[in-house]
């Protein structure tokens, strides 16, 4: 009779055998020049397991293991076999690309076990994280909230077969999909990891995995986006798609060490989310008149500012849907491509950047182009030429406002004198959250917050826009209501600044003004400022003072 140390010893024993067997196929994978893997450590992909079966598997003493398009991971116990090298030759014959890992032979009946679940696992389509019709419309039919999205991922937790990995991360991004989060985080902490979805610009917690799902889950997503299993000290990037009715819809996966663990974003490319109509995103219908006047010219440049998340890169798709024609050759030079459109778009790449990319492009005689951001000199001074030899470029840039547009680029060492020949306007932007408008609630507005309503419209020079009523604001209900899934908002409208280039700007330019100087020189043309736009849009019902004030300095102006 085994006493109750004896069983400990022997479990120690056993710990020890398995860590040393672990530790000899880290040795021997340096000797034989393939990467190490350690399948108890990792979700394994079923579509991957299929593609070998488990009699042969075993004979060559081998398990496929992961699958991202013709990419497949295969973990070996001996890489010189000649059963091995036969499989490998095998599958590279028929198209697949091959990298090898070595693993312990622990490490391969924790793979065979997998077969046993296949039965239970639904195939998908190679490379791309297949959610049948049938699931995702289910799965949206169940998700009315964020409520919803963590019951569901609890029941998903608590599986017991090991295709759970696969349906948590279904539930995730259905959930994702059906509240138009644009991004998935994972965030470790000492005793949990945070699940929370970026909605309309703001994080929201889901709820919060173990550590020993979301490693399972981390390694589900690492092969599903091409990244290195064995690396957890570096940052990686990385993408996959899932299809949804039909739609394939990119994410983009970007890792970061952390105190804790991995920390993961998933970046949801939904091309529904980026296909909005200029006329819908916000632009006060004077300011929208003269920048269609704008966007049909034949040359120039138009600008558009703001930090990251402040909707450029949508607002310069608008643009460009608007003028793309047939008779029209357009061409963007982007980092990285977001959203596909019917037009030539090309990735900034390790070597091919901005500048190497716009001077290709300008050999391709293009009618338009777009170069993703203005980060340097040379893009600058090339953009800028490209504007003055009969091209029409839109692009973006970092500043605060669109008066601060023009000291930016004669710091980035463009002449102040081609300037006013280059530039047609120059936009800022900010996005704020839309109150919803089944739910949002009626009030008086308080001395404060009216006094500061007046003082930010006392400015406005074109005062066809002031409303007659500046009283009454509108704030989001706490507990909001089914239509927007119990948040108070519902979707994101832009706020918008522009300065048009003119005879009062061209002469200031001469002199290196300041961005103050350059924004009393354009008050003339009476388009609003930021601060002015999102108070017009409050008294509209639009958004409310709390949300202006959490995106805008209402007191800056």
């Amino acid at each position: 009779m085994v006493t109750f140390g004896d069983a400990e010893q022997e479990k120690r024993i056993e710990f020890l055998k398995k860590r040393e067997e672990e530790e000899l196929a880290q040795v021997l994978s340096r000797k034989y020049g393939v990467e190490y893997v350690d399948l108890s450590l990792i979700a394994i992909n079923t579509d991957a397991l299929r593609l070998l079966p488990e009699a042969r598997a075993k004979e060559v003493e081998a398990v496929i293991f992961g699958m991202v398009g013709k990419k497949l991971s295969l973990a070996v116990r001996a890489p010189e076999n000649p059963k091995v090298k036969a499989l490998v030759q095998e599958f590279t014959e028929r198209g697949y690309i091959i990298t090898v890992f070595m693993c312990s032979q622990e490490s391969l009946k924790r793979g065979w076990a997998r077969y046993a679940d296949l039965s239970y696992a639904t195939e998908s389509k190679a490379g791309v994280f297949e959610i049948s019709n049938e699931e995702i419309e289910k799965l949206l039919a169940e998700v009315k909230n964020i409520g919803d999205i963590s019951t569901l991922i609890k029941d998903a937790v608590e599986m017991k077969r090991a295709y759970r990995i696969t349906r948590i991360l279904e539930v995730i991004l259905a959930g994702g999909l059906s509240t138009s989060a644009s991004d998935v985080h994972f965030e470790p902490e000492e005793a949990e990891v945070k699940l929370r979805y970026r909605l309309d610009g703001v994080l929201v917690d889901v709820l919060s995995l173990d550590h020993e799902t979301y490693r399972l889950v981390l390694s589900r997503m690492k092969l599903l986006s091409g990244m290195k299993l064995n690396i957890t000290g570096e940052a990686q990037d990385g993408r996959f798609s899932i299809k949804v009715k039909g739609d394939e819809i990119e994410l983009r996966t970007s890792v970061l060490p952390g105190n804790y663990g991995e920390t993961v974003v998933l970046r949801i490319l939904n091309p529904k989310s980026i296909a909005v109509p200029l006329q819908e995103l916000g632009f006060e219908p004077k300011l929208l008149e003269r920048l269609q006047k704008e966007i049909a010219r034949p040359n120039g440049m138009i600008l558009t500012t703001g930090p990251t998340g402040s909707g450029k890169t949508t607002t310069l798709y608008a643009f460009l849907r608007q003028v793309n024609n047939p008779g029209t050759k357009i061409i963007t030079i982007e980092d990285p491509i977001e959203y596909h459109l019917p037009i030539v778009q090309t990735q900034v790449e390790k070597n091919y950047s901005f500048a190497e990319g716009l001077r290709s492009a300008l050999r391709a005689d293009p009618d338009i182009i777009m170069v993703g951001e203005i980060r340097d000199t040379e893009v600058a001074t090339t953009a800028i030429n490209a504007a003055l030899t009969g091209h029409l470029v839109f692009s973006t840039l970092h500043t605060n406002n669109a008066a601060g547009t023009f000291p930016r680029l004669i710091d980035l060492g463009v002449s102040e004198k081609v300037l006013s020949s280059a530039i047609n306007v120059a936009m800022a932007q900010r996005l704020v959250r839309k109150l919803c408008q089944t739910c949002k609630v009626k009030r008086t507005a308080t001395e404060a917050e009216q006094k500061l309503i007046t003082t930010v419209l006392a400015s406005v020079v074109d005062t066809t826009l002031l409303p007659q009523e500046t009283h009454e604001l509108y704030d989001a209900k706490p507990e909001g209501c089914e239509v927007c899934g119990g948040r108070g908002y519902k979707g994101r409208v832009g706020i918008f600044e522009a300065i048009f280039m003119d005879s009062s700007i061209e002469e200031m330019l001469r002199n290196k003004p300041s961005e103050r100087e350059i924004a009393q020189a354009a008050k003339p043309q009476g388009i609003p400022t930021m601060q002015q736009d999102g108070v017009l849009k409050i008294l509209k019902g639009i958004t409310s003072l709390d949300e202006l004030t959490r995106v805008i300095d209402l007191e800056a102006r």
